[in-house]
């Protein structure tokens, strides 16, 4: 007998386990699959950002991963003569959390894996392998193998989610086209750090480039720029490795450690994102140097974006061609992410002296120009994603005397909402996806969106199970809370950053998606006219109201992300962990 499941994904990776939360959530029925009969220990990346912290946030796991992160951790980067020449050192909280933060993957990965098993509808099976996979217009037939047993899973969705080697995407036949750098690097994890300082250093010495990064629990980080010649087996030795460690710590002989490997620097992105009812995400779909510390992130963003599209076109709320606009919204800033990658590999790695010279020059003038620094410092040169299609409603301005626009001011749409924290009813100071849940939401300045909405579109809304939202300055909380129409959340803007950014923009009201992005922005009046389009480019189908029905039962956390669900979503981890451990 072939089993059935509404989604299969490929893969036990930060991608697979992120998305599997967020299906589970949605109650969408789920197998996950993954060859090894544990998650992955050895050194891979160490850096979360705030966009990741968000989504955590948002499948009530953020408090779990917090415990396994170096929050706000600074970067030093320094010349082969050890003098600081740029810090990284971004303090912004736009998205509600910090934005650079050092953490250990393995143990957040852990975390991930416990909360997919708090939902009744996801299957993770440790140990089973994808070995064959035929899809037809109907879904996808999967062989696993487990313990020599063969068995078939019938999928009406396939995600890869494998790693760089993907099963899925070599049997789709999808080239990765991109280069692997002969350039290698050796990574060094040490327990009972020698140095103990908090921040991290990236050297760029012509000699031998390195980076060394203080990691939670005690864990030092190193990672060292091999030289040609110089093989794996040289490289893991204990010779070598003191050898490489001698003019960083007094006595590398005694250093306790406890991972070493090779790895190479691999830019690449496959060709497509979707054949057919199959996808690719995470490092099946796209892989990248380290030294920017995108790797992982750029996985969770994957997961964020295809975790409220599956279960659209699952439970019948969207039509199929919604799933084409993920790879049309992930793979350009994916590209981009590739490209700063590969950029500071280059700055970091490279061995002449003369471009080492240029380099170290042209820090020192930045370092006298406040402005530059400050965009520096503050990582304003990381490509944050803005989707100019997909999901998304083109930003028109009005031709309204009394919205005047200014120069320069940028459109809203494709890019990310802002979290900063609000005042909520009974809940008292939160961050805005803790008060308002972290699905779909039509945020409205000053006004009570239902005052603006058809019955029509109240009905859509309903289908996308969208949350409406009255902002007002926290002086006007408790009124506006007591005239709010029924359904209708109301949140105080406590610090004033929502009035700061509405009152850059010639908009009062912002349609915002599950992954946080703005799908349109108008002015109150346009709401009813911009969520039509909106729905539209969502491939939003004419009965979705009547066909929204969740595929099954979550046992905790399900549907959406509200400060409830969160509680209920820590609780079930907690059970997960105590049956599990």
């Amino acid at each position: 007998m072939i089993e059935q499941t509404d989604i299969l994904i490929i893969g036990a990776g930060p991608t697979g386990l992120t998305l599997a939360n967020l299906l589970g959530q949605s109650g969408i029925r789920t197998v996950l699959v993954e060859a090894r009969t544990e998650l992955i220990d050895y050194p891979r990346a160490v850096g979360i950002d705030d966009e990741s912290l968000r989504a955590m946030q948002a499948i009530g796991l953020v408090e779990e991963v917090l415990e396994h992160t170096v929050p706000d951790q600074q970067i030093r980067i320094v010349n082969g003569a050890g003098k600081v020449i740029a810090g990284i050192n971004p303090t912004t909280r736009e998205f509600g959390w910090p934005r650079r933060n050092g953490f250990v993957q393995p143990l957040v990965d852990q975390v991930l894996l416990d909360g997919a098993r708090r939902f009744g509808c996801v299957d993770v099976r440790l140990g089973v392998e994808a070995t064959d996979l035929v899809q037809d217009e109907d879904g996808v037939t999967v062989t696993v193998r487990s313990q020599q047993q063969e068995a078939s899973v019938r999928a009406a969705y396939v995600v890869g989610c494998e790693g760089g080697r993907s099963f899925t995407r070599q049997k789709l036949g999808i080239p990765f086209t991109g280069q692997t750098r002969q350039q290698r690097g050796l990574v060094i994890d040490v327990a009972n750090d020698p140095l103990g300082t908090p921040h991290a250093v990236f050297g760029g010495d012509p000699t031998r480039g390195y980076a060394t990064l203080s990691l939670p629990h005690g864990t030092r980080r190193w990672e060292f720029m091999l030289l040609e010649g110089e093989s794996d087996e040289l490289a893991t030795s204990d010779e070598f490795l003191h050898r490489l460690l001698k003019d960083h710590v007094a006595d590398p002989a005694s250093l306790d450690v406890i991972r070493r490997r090779v790895y190479a620097h691999h830019a690449r992105i496959a060709e497509r994102f979707r054949l057919g009812r199959v996808l690719l995400a995470g490092d099946a779909a796209h892989v990248m140097p380290v030294v920017a510390g995108q790797g992982w992130n750029s996985c969770i963003r994957d997961a964020l974006n295809l975790g409220w599209k599956l279960p659209a076109v699952v439970r019948g709320v969207a039509g199929d061609a919604l799933l084409d606009t993920y790879a049309e919204e992930r793979r350009d800033h994916v590209k981009a992410m590739v490209e700063l990658s590969v950029g500071m590999a280059k700055v970091v790695t490279n061995r002449s002296k003369v471009t080492s010279a240029v380099r170290d020059a042209a820090a020192a003038v930045i370092d006298h120009l406040p402005k530059l620094k400050s965009y520096v410092s503050g990582q304003g040169f990381k490509p944050m994603p803005k989707y100019t299609r997909g999901v998304v409603v083109p930003s028109r301005w009005p031709d309204s005397k009394s919205v005047p626009v200014e120069d320069g001011i940028q459109p809203g749409a494709g890019t990310l909402f802002p979290q900063p924290r609000v005042q909520a009813p009974g809940h008292g100071d939160v961050l805005l996806d803790d008060a308002t849940g972290a699905g779909w939401r039509v945020f409205v300045w000053n006004n009570d969106p239902a005052n603006f909405l058809s019955d029509q579109v109240r009905v859509q809304l309903d289908a996308l199970d969208a949350t409406l939202v009255q902002l007002v300055p926290s002086t006007q909380l408790r009124w506006a809370a007591d005239s709010a129409s029924p359904g209708v959340r109301v949140a105080g803007d406590v610090s004033g950053s929502l009035k700061s950014w509405f009152h850059a923009r010639p908009v009062s009201a912002v349609v915002v998606r599950p992954d946080h992005v703005i799908a349109a922005e108008c002015l109150a009046q346009d709401l009813d006219n911009t969520l039509r389009q909106v729905f539209a480019s969502a491939c939003l189908l004419p009965a979705a109201g009547a066909a929204a029905t969740k595929a099954c039962p979550a046992e905790a956390g399900g549907g959406g992300a509200g400060i409830g669900t969160h509680n209920d979503a820590r609780q079930a981890l907690a059970s997960a962990r105590a049956t599990t451990h």
